[in-house]
């Protein structure tokens, strides 16, 4: 057997290690989550997540291209079925690698490899535009007669919508001065 020329292979040949990273991906479809050395799992996590990219798509040429891999078709259908439309949302990062420690046979690097299949939460933008304008609409407000803002409150229980929109922007600013420090 030729030596490989791209680095060491998991065991044995290229052929092996495919075959390898095949059964691994079909055991993290099948349980969503697998225990297995650090360097299986470094080398699984690409190939992982192009198959959930494939699976995403949905068409017939993704399912071929996933049944070149994965020769099974339970798994290739509970990819397509149950998995793809629960990573919908999400961009990449399919996978979760958590260090578990070592064996206790030969010392390896044990880790837990598992689909991440939780909603995506949107981050929130900061814009420059928000943090400029709310100072400008906290003008100081004059001390008034409490008994004149109750009869106004009495007369007038709604309240403007940009009064509204001041006060958010106000407590998003404080929000990212309390983040800043």
């Amino acid at each position: 057997m030729p030596k490989p020329t791209k680095g060491p292979r998991l065991g044995g040949g290229p052929a092996h290690e495919r075959l390898m990273l095949a059964n691994l991906a079909a055991a993290l479809f099948t349980h969503k989550s697998i225990k297995t050395t650090e360097t299986k799992a470094k080398r699984l996590r690409p190939v992982a997540e192009r198959l959930i990219t494939f699976a995403k798509r949905g068409d017939l040429h993704a399912r071929r291209r996933v049944m070149r891999v994965i020769g099974d078709t339970t798994v290739v259908h509970e990819l397509f079925t149950e998995i793809a439309p629960l990573v919908a949302e999400r961009d990449g990062g399919y996978t979760r690698i958590t260090k578990l420690g070592f064996r206790k046979g030969d010392n390896a690097s044990m880790v837990q490899i598992e689909l991440v299949l939780e909603p995506v939460t949107p981050k929130v933008k900061k814009s420059k535009t928000t943090a400029a304008a709310a100072p400008v609409a906290e003008a100081p407000v004059e001390e008034t007669d409490v008994a004149a803002d109750e009869a106004a409150t009495e007369e007038a229980p709604v309240e403007a919508p940009e009064a509204e929109a001041v006060e958010a922007d106000a407590e998003a600013v404080e929000v990212e001065k309390a983040d800043d420090k």
